[in-house]
């Protein structure tokens, strides 16, 4: 499913129009983004929980040389589904 279908569904299923479900849509992924990039954790009871991960450095291999090279650490954005979603999805 892509974004503007997601957006049709939405917008079918709460009674708003196309541009409102966008709006609605766009505004709750940009809230999560930006609690996420501060660090902060993001709880949907019933979905799931976005956070910010800590990646350690690390060494790897690049495959068209062979050579290892250094991977620093970075910050990655993580969602851990809840047991609701789980339990439909294994349905």
């Amino acid at each position: 499913m892509k974004k503007t279908e997601l957006i049709a569904a939405v917008a079918e299923q709460s009674g708003l129009s196309k541009k409102d479900a966008e709006k609605a849509l766009t505004a709750a992924l940009d809230a999560i983004i930006k609690a996420v990039a501060e660090g902060d954790k993001v709880q949907l009871t019933g979905f799931g929980t976005f956070e910010q991960r800590q990646r350690n450095a690390r060494t790897g291999v690049d495959p068209r040389t062979g050579n290892s090279i250094d991977i620093p650490a970075s910050k990655v954005p993580a969602f851990k589904a809840g047991k609701a979603f789980k339990d439909i999805v294994n349905q």
